[in-house]
């Protein structure tokens, strides 16, 4: 008998099984949880900013009352019951973070974080009921440290939300582009807006957040500064908008995850992917046959992405007539779109765990089909 044949008759009748639950893994019934009802109350007050087009020094006094980005020291207060979706993000207002919670959630209070943990922790802490953070970017890739946190911090994912990015030049009311001396900017925005900014022959300055960038030259009158920021940052910081769509490639997008406390209850009416994260043991074709877990069941994979283990970096096989070898430990993040409803979702995860030392269900949630 072939060896693909002694694998397809392996995995036959898999699907009698049902998917058991453990410590590090959730099935669908155990995807309800009750929520402890807590008073809460605020000491954290994130107000918005209105725009203004005021020329001149006199338009930058009004960024003051701006809000400050939290940080670690802020969240130890719990909000007040509004009636309003807190989402926290990265940045500061105006960034393409708070961008995407807002096509999210469009009628939300947006609570601008200092750090990617500082969005995760508001959330724990209750200073915000979701939070929104990019994962991958059709140009720049993975965010990794994103992924890193998803597995250390318990929030599910509970939605996600496809951004297209639109790169513009902004600058302060009355400054020419020919004025212009150097741009201003989050290092990936001005690497994918390379073409543009290479023919204006301009110096280019690193800032950690394109709002930020935005914020620093208008609040300090840089009239020879632009910046690679959003249409709605130029709102919010009283910019004139000099160029849009300066990316390189016209169809960028970044997919952003939304994150909560509790996780929501799977359906099939609509679409769902399901997000997980798995480890497998050392072996021959074992990555080979958690994968064929899915396909034997007609479920599309839409990503695959692999970290190695920072508390297990090494793994040491003696494979070799020769001694030892070392191979990195890696964690495998998957996403499928399958709803956890549905009994062939319930089924390969059951299955996985055959082959899987650790499993964990990040999230199920509706995909969004918009851009």
């Amino acid at each position: 008998m072939e060896h693909g044949e002694e694998l397809t008759n392996s995995f036959a009748n898999k699907d009698k099984k049902s998917v058991s639950s453990g410590p590090a893994f959730h099935s669908q019934q155990h995807l309800q949880s009750h929520e402890s009802h807590r008073s809460v109350s605020s000491s954290v007050q994130v107000g918005k900013a209105s725009a203004t087009h005021n020329q001149g020094r006199k338009f930058h006094k009004d960024l003051t009352s701006l809000p400050k980005p939290l940080t670690v020291a802020d969240l130890s207060a719990t909000p007040d019951d509004s009636s309003k979706v807190r989402i926290s993000f990265k940045g500061t207002l105006g960034s393409y973070n708070e961008d995407a919670a807002l096509k999210a959630y469009p009628k939300c209070k947006t609570v601008p974080c200092d750090e990617f943990e500082d969005a995760f922790k508001a959330v724990e802490l209750w200073l915000a009921e979701k939070a929104v953070l990019p994962i991958e970017n059709s140009s720049g890739g993975s965010i990794h440290r994103n992924y890193d946190l998803l597995l250390r911090h318990r929030l599910h994912i509970v939605g996600e939300v496809q951004l297209p990015v639109n790169f513009c030049l902004l600058a302060l009311p009355g400054v020419r582009i020919e004025q212009l001396k150097r741009v201003l900017s989050h290092p990936q925005a001005l690497a994918l807006s390379d073409i543009f900014l290479s023919k204006l022959g301009v110096a280019r300055e690193n800032v950690d957040d394109t709002a930020s960038a935005a914020q620093y030259v208008a609040s300090n009158g840089l009239r020879d500064a632009a910046v690679v920021a959003s249409i709605r940052a130029a709102q919010v910081y009283g910019l004139n908008v000099l160029a849009e769509k300066i990316q390189d490639d016209p169809d960028n997008i970044t997919r952003f995850l939304v994150l909560a406390r509790d996780p929501i209850i799977s359906r099939t009416d609509k679409p769902f992917k399901t997000s997980i994260v798995f480890t497998l043991e050392e072996g021959p074709g074992i990555l080979f046959k958690a994968l064929a877990v899915f396909a034997l069941r007609d479920i599309n994979l839409t990503k695959i992405e692999s970290r190695p283990q920072r508390k297990r970096p090494l793994r040491v096989v003696d494979d070799s007539n020769t001694g030892a070898a070392k191979y990195f430990d890696y964690l495998f993040y998957i996403d499928f779109e399958a709803s956890m409803a549905e009994p062939r979702a319930q089924n390969a995860l059951g299955h996985l765990q055959e082959f899987a030392t650790f499993l964990r269900v990040l999230g199920c949630y509706p995909m969004d089909t918009t851009l």
